[in-house]
């Protein structure tokens, strides 16, 4: 009999592509290259597939949740698709918190893996979104995974995106460039290059001044991840919400790269790297993948 894959199997293992018109003659001239992490390419369509899926394997393992339960998660979209699809995978009821205002694309995907949603208030952001899963959890009514505290998060990047990262530069990897969110992504791969190379410049991408770019967030002190570890970030560079989204037309229709607008933030910062630099190898990480966005009016009609 054929070894046949599930859908777990095929998460993660994601193509690293180099971008060939955008960084234009200057950059090409400094000997340097930039490569996106398509993550995009993840079954439920974003970097967040990978802790999803871990973050319920590691919970089972402890005994702290088995199939039937429900679990409840805050998220601004891309947790909470994956966490959809990982729970039907394994047979979960999920219920999603999410702020209002984010994208109709977001809120149907989560629906169609058989989420329930329970949309807050815009004007409370991610903020009261997560004080309120925290308060659903202490009523009972299921069990809060926790992106944002939980190690099995940043622990998946440093088990399989780092490697990948390695692995597929051949060890040339001089900077790695992550939108910060959650920070998951950035910690977990940190660490990870940071034993293969101290040297490796790790660079969080975090949004300007009255900036609002999906996936790209600065928190307030009291909501900063717990599994956040400022050691494991060489340097944060502010990205504005007109830049963003700016880069991801333009990875449309000069890349051909259709991602998300945290992506196109962490291309931007890669952008301004390479032109400071010389005979750099330089990853960003797409996200996800730009059609989330399509009601969003960043793309046009």
């Amino acid at each position: 009999m054929p070894a046949y894959k599930t859908l777990e199997d095929v998460i993660g293992a994601t193509p690293l592509v180099r971008l060939q018109r955008l960084p234009g003659d200057e950059i090409a001239q400094r000997g340097n290259v930039i490569l996106g992490k398509l993550e995009g390419n993840n079954p439920a369509g974003s970097v967040k597939d990978r802790p999803a899926i871990n973050m319920i394997r590691r919970a089972e393992e402890r005994g702290d949740i088995k199939p039937g339960d429900t679990l409840i998660e805050a998220t601004s979209g891309n947790t909470g698709i994956a966490l959809a699809m990982a729970a039907a995978i394994r047979g979960y009821r999920m219920l999603l918190i999410m702020p209002e205002d984010l994208s109709v694309e977001r809120a149907q995907t989560m629906k169609a893996f058989g989420a329930e949603l329970v949309l807050t208030p815009r004007s409370g952001g991610m903020e009261y979104a997560r004080d309120l899963a925290e308060q659903m959890q202490k009523d009972g009514k299921g069990r809060v995974l926790d992106q944002f505290a939980n190690p099995d998060n940043p622990a998946v990047h440093y088990e399989t995106t780092g490697p990948e990262l390695w692995q597929e530069t051949g060890g040339r990897i001089t900077h790695f460039v992550s939108a910060m969110g959650t920070t998951g992504t950035i910690t977990g791969v940190s660490r990870y290059l940071k034993e293969q190379n101290p040297a490796v410049r790790i660079v969080g991408a975090q949004p300007s001044e009255g900036s609002r770019i999906p996936g790209i967030r600065k928190w307030p002190e009291a909501y900063l991840p717990k599994i956040y570890d400022p050691t494991t970030v060489d340097e944060l560079v502010y990205v504005s919400q007109a830049d963003a989204e700016h880069m991801a037309r333009r990875l449309a229709r000069e890349e051909g790269l259709f991602g998300g607008i945290s992506a196109a933030g962490a291309c931007w910062v890669a952008l301004q790297i390479a032109r400071t630099v010389e005979n750099a190898t330089i990853v960003f990480v797409v996200c996800d993948r730009g059609d989330r966005y399509l009601s969003t009016g960043v793309f046009p009609a």
